[in-house]
């Protein structure tokens, strides 16, 4: 499989800047892989196409606010910087990207208060925009932690034009966040309303819980033409012995089990082993999904719409077959489907 099998023209009024009205009130695009038909619904619908203890795996991801603006000493030059990964809590060492990242080296310092009460120094180059900060603060960790959400933003994708609006800090975030660390959001999560997760319940679907801790790899554009070449970025997960086991139960039983997003979907196919049993899992994985590919717990799944050439597309193409997910994107952009992060949504069956 190449890079450019998955291109298609993509206009730019398409990219959604905001998100819907209402959670659950965004469209919904239903490709049926048995039939190889398409129904067009809206995102409340689902519920219609699942049954008493069929399941929904979550990604119970927190983003936190990770783009913060500070001045570069003497100059004054304004710098934003990008919290990727916490490094060492003790020294208070993370990983960042930095723009412009030409004015920024090594032992150069960073202000990011009037009163100089938080500083970070470079310490390290990582990639072309990446640096190593160590944060300067005077306080205790919880401080430190308190002060960087106080300072920082909704960290909104870069497609994104606008100003980040109070509303992003609610919209931009699922609404069963619970474990904080990501810095994006499991996008496919945004559409579920707390009336519709009741509306679910009340028909008796279960849910499970695992995380995956999102981060910008997942959005780095692939270099590459040949695909078994592209290396993914490490993304932390923690799967618990109880929502293993509620996860093993449903495959066993032949249930429907619904991966909600991409991020879910790498979460459990990374912990799944030959014989489809999901297993506890606190690690990391940079595993890469693209066709062809066996999957071996989710047989239905939630996702937005994702952006040409990118890996979650191919993930979503190894999952419904490529030319029935192309087709079905050509299809998505002559109605105005609305992609990306504030997009509408796709379930496939």
């Amino acid at each position: 499989m190449k890079t450019s099998d998955f291109n298609f023209d993509l206009p730019a009024e398409l990219l959604a800047e905001h998100p819907s009205e209402h959670r659950d009130e965004a469209r919904l695009m239903v490709l049926d892989r048995k039939t190889q038909t398409i129904e067009h619904k809206l995102f409340k619908d689902v519920v219609d196409y699942f049954d008493e203890h069929d399941l929904f795996i979550f990604n119970n991801t927190k983003v936190f606010p990770a783009r913060l603006y500070g001045n570069k000493e003497k100059t004054g030059a304004k710098i934003e910087v990008f919290l990727l990964r916490e490094l060492d809590k003790e020294t208070r060492v993370w990983d960042v990207l930095v723009d412009p990242a030409r004015k920024i080296r090594i032992g150069n310092k960073l202000f990011f208060t009037e009163d100089e009460s938080l500083v970070a120094e470079v310490i390290d180059n990582t990639t072309s925009r990446g640096r190593t900060l160590r944060f300067l603060f005077d306080g205790s960790y919880e401080e430190f932690r308190s002060k960087l959400k106080e300072l920082g933003e909704t960290p909104l994708p870069k497609y994104i034009k606008r100003e980040v609006e109070p509303e992003d800090a609610e919209r931009y975030q699922t609404i069963y966040a619970k474990v904080e660390g990501a810095v994006a959001a499991p996008t496919a999560g945004l559409h579920f309303s707390r009336h519709l997760m009741k509306r679910l319940e009340i028909k008796g679907i279960d849910f499970a819980e695992v995380t995956l801790h999102v981060g910008l790899g997942t959005f780095n554009p692939i270099e590459v033409e040949d695909l078994s070449k592209h290396k993914m970025e490490s993304e932390e997960i923690i799967i618990d012995e109880k929502n293993a086991e509620i996860i093993n139960k449903a495959v066993q039983e032949n249930r429907k089990v619904c991966a909600v997003g991409t991020t879910t979907m790498r979460a459990i196919e990374t912990s799944v082993s030959s014989n489809r049993k999901i297993s506890a899992f606190n690690g990391w994985t940079n595993k890469f999904i693209y066709p062809p590919h066996d999957f071996g717990v989710a047989n239905t799944m939630i996702t937005n719409f994702h952006t040409p050439k990118s890996t979650l597309l191919m993930m979503i193409a190894a999952f419904a077959g490529r030319e029935f997910v192309m087709h079905a994107y050509e299809e998505a952009v002559k109605e105005k489907y609305k992609f990306y992060s504030y997009g509408d949504a796709m379930l496939i069956l």
